[in-house]
């Protein structure tokens, strides 16, 4: 039985990949920083064979003393701060947690056993905002980064830290470049599930309208669920390299509000919408598409759910949740 250790675990990542770890026969663990942690529960009525390890990819010892506990086959570090406008606010944290922690869990690796002889095999989770002001498009495995946020620039050092303890140490050491990847299990503050949420609040008439930055921003939307299974597949090649992930096709903000419409029955969505500026960043990126060529071909990876089919799958999932909330809230 393999062995898999996931920091960021009560993450839309973390809970996908324990659900695909687990149905593949792995022994799963979860990297969790306290046994207090709020979500902890939940991640395990998910997933009631998921062993939950404490460890802070803040703090090298505990990383050490958690990969030694667990003795992982494979390690997938999907833990960050992950919320791009966040890192602006709070970009010394961002740095620590999302750039430095994948430092430490790759020495943490390396000092338990992650050599060549001793394999433990590594995923990082780098993003498609490392690309930000985008210099071609669409963006590969070979387009040069310029980062728009502090998430972006830690998120660039982190990636150049697994190429470089792969090419140091001979670590099975991979980066996958993902670009959006949504699902139902999305946090509130993302603008896809704010918006399919909003859409269902406003047919239920809980709330009137939807209050966002950037209309004409576009990204490359994908399903979750779809991503984590090019992830688990890095992981099984023979040898370790670097992907992009992505659908290869552009929408933006006023697309989605098109698809999350027509989903939820509104012919026009302009009524619903109003603009803030606190919801804009100091440096946005305007468009991003990725070209997965290369995943699609030595991972053969493919994505099974559409971008309509990923917005109806939060919409009514939404839905039901507010639904389910609206009736508890009237016994």
């Amino acid at each position: 039985m393999k062995r898999a250790l996931i920091t960021g675990i009560t993450g839309q990542d973390g809970r996908y990949m324990a659900e695909l770890l687990a149905g593949k026969g792995y022994q799963v663990f979860g990297l969790v920083r306290g046994q207090a942690n709020p979500k902890a529960q939940m991640i395990q009525d998910e997933n009631p064979a998921l062993e939950l390890v404490e460890g802070d990819l803040q703090d090298l010892s505990s990383l050490i003393a958690a990969v030694e506990q667990v003795q992982p086959d494979e390690v997938y570090n999907l833990g960050a701060i992950s919320f791009v406008q966040l890192s602006f606010k709070q970009p010394e944290l961002t740095a620590d947690i999302t750039g430095l922690g994948v430092l430490r869990m790759l020495e943490a690796i390396r000092v338990v056993g992650g050599t060549a002889d001793n394999p433990i095999r590594f995923y990082q989770a780098s993003s498609s905002e490392m690309f930000g002001k985008v210099r071609e498009t669409p963006q590969n495995e070979e387009t040069p980064f310029h980062p728009r946020s502090p998430y972006g620039a830690a998120k660039v050092f982190g990636h150049y830290t697994t190429v470089n303890y792969r090419e140091a140490y001979g670590l099975h050491a991979n980066s996958g470049i993902c670009f959006n990847h949504e699902s139902p299990r999305r946090g509130l503050e993302f603008v896809t599930r704010k918006v399919t949420n909003s859409m269902a609040r406003i047919k239920l008439g809980l709330q009137e309208k939807i209050t966002l930055g950037n209309l004409d921003s576009s990204r490359d939307w994908g399903f979750a669920g779809d991503y984590v299974d090019a992830m688990w597949r890095m992981l099984q090649q023979p040898e370790p390299g670097d992907f992009v992930i992505a659908m290869g096709e552009t929408h933006t903000n006023r697309e989605l509000l098109d698809a999350a419409a027509r989903v939820a029955g509104f012919d026009d969505w302009r009524p619903l919408v109003q603009q803030d500026e606190r919801f804009m960043r100091p440096a946005e990126v305007d468009i991003l598409t990725g070209d997965a060529r290369k995943a699609r071909r030595q991972l053969d990876w493919q994505p099974r759910v559409t971008f309509e089919e990923l917005v109806q799958m939060m919409y009514e999932n939404d839905l039901k949740e507010e639904q389910a909330r609206a009736a508890a809230a009237r016994r």
